[in-house]
């Protein structure tokens, strides 16, 4: 059965995950959130660690926060995004963890399935924005209606369209995103503008970046790649219809010579460069990739939408991260302080300088849309954001030998699309049923 995005919002997740994390122990005592005073002057030092890939943004959030008062320093320490996970579960074995983890919300369920994470239910609900953060990152944060995350950034994937070259090849922008269909004619339109135009450029060589661009194509269209809750997911790849039209598009777009012959070997380290040199008319990316990499002139000549699915719809990957209070931390008050502090208004509208997009729908005000006009699409269709709930992630679909890279270049490149998806699909089911062993 194909379920909607909403229906697998309101999904309740249960699973039994031992093995998943054998460094990881889940006996450091919860901090006590509802304790009176709780968040507000607090006192001391909070340490944080922040995944080295936003560090940047994260810096200049300490600095504004340790100079807006006396009391409470906070000390960040920036973590590979490789080793991540492993160090911190080797500082929850070790009983020495920081106060705050800023971590990829994709792998918050990781932590949050070994009860390693603090309940933050009760102070969330205080907030008197609840309801305007990102539900995306909220999801990756839940378990059993207990919510153990709050989102702190976003990075989104859409669709960028060149407006120069849209115009000189009659392309709008609104009509590609309605089907597959319409987006080849798009592209077949774009690609007569020149030898050296392409239509299209996606990182055929990169798992994550692909997965974080290609995906939401699915998603659009109410399904995904895995279905079930934690602890019974298996692979929804073969029978699926919508998948397989992704594929095929994808193979028509190498087939009809619309993308780049260097998409072929594109392992992201240079993603982007042809867009932004004006050589690209349609492109999947990150507003970090397309906006905070280039100036000003380039900024007017391009708009985004919502990527789309066969038949339309609309979705964009819900990247990014949420902060999260281990068990065991020291100063747990301060560490909400710093929440707070980070999801204030004046903090998430200057996200965007940093490449992101805030993870609050009411940062979208006239102040801000003015400032950064390209960033307010996913907050104006906050609800279409989108992440698979799943403990498998990384082994799924950021290593290089992953079954979801594999398929794709497969199906893509070598046009085996039925072979490339019955392969996926058992390697899906053998890696989902070892994650939840």
């Amino acid at each position: 059965m194909v379920v909607t995005r909403r229906q697998f919002l309101g999904l309740a997740a249960g699973a039994t995950t031992a093995g998943l994390l054998p460094g990881c122990s889940s006996v450091l005592p919860e901090p006590d959130v509802q304790a009176a005073g709780f968040g507000q002057e607090a006192t001391g030092t909070v340490q944080v660690w922040c995944r080295a890939a936003t560090q940047t943004g994260l810096t200049d959030l300490v600095k504004k926060f340790n100079a807006s008062q006396d009391r409470l320093t906070v000390e960040l320490t920036p973590v590979l995004d490789a080793q991540y996970v492993t160090k911190l579960a080797t500082a929850i074995r070790g009983r020495s963890v920081p106060d705050l983890v800023d971590i990829d919300d994709i792998n918050s369920m990781l932590f949050i399935y070994r009860d390693a994470f603090t309940d933050l239910t009760e102070p969330l609900a205080a907030l008197d924005f609840r309801d305007k953060l990102s539900p995306g990152h909220l999801r990756l944060a839940t378990k059993d209606e207990r919510v153990y995350g709050v989102p702190y950034l976003a990075d989104n994937s859409m669709f960028w369209f060149n407006t120069e070259l849209c115009d000189r090849a009659d392309v709008d922008p609104d009509e590609a995103v309605k089907s597959f269909d319409n987006l080849l004619d798009a592209a077949r339109k774009l690609r007569k503008l020149g030898d050296d135009i392409y239509a299209w450029s996606f990182p055929a060589n990169s798992p994550g970046a692909l997965g974080f661009v290609v995906q939401p194509m699915i998603w659009a269209a109410d399904t995904d790649l895995i279905q079930g809750t934690i602890g019974s997911q298996s692979g929804h790849i073969v029978g699926n219809d919508v998948v397989q039209r992704m594929l095929e598009l994808h193979r028509q777009l190498w087939v009809d010579g619309l993308v780049p012959r260097a998409n072929f070997s594109d392992d992201a380290s240079r993603w982007g460069s042809d867009f932004r040199a004006g050589k690209v008319g349609i492109f999947p990316s990150n507003y970090s990739v397309v906006v905070s990499a280039s100036d000003d002139a380039f900024h007017k000549k391009v708009t985004p939408r919502l990527l789309s699915g066969p038949d339309g719809g609309a979705a964009f990957f819900d990247g990014g991260d949420n902060m999260c209070i281990p068990r065991g931390a020291r100063n747990a008050s301060g560490a909400w302080e710093f929440v707070r502090f980070a999801l204030d208004l004046p903090q998430q509208i200057d996200l965007p300088a940093g490449g992101y997009t805030p993870v609050r729908s009411d940062a979208r005000t006239p102040e801000f849309a003015k400032k950064y006009p390209l960033a307010t699409l996913p907050l104006e269709r906050i609800q279409e954001g989108y992440a698979p709930t799943t403990l498998s992630y990384n082994l799924l679909y950021n290593q290089p030998d992953g079954p979801w890279l594999q398929m794709f270049r497969r199906a893509v490149f070598d046009g085996e699309l039925e072979a490339a998806m019955k392969e996926a699909q058992q390697n899906y089911d053998r890696i989902l049923k070892q994650g939840q062993a």
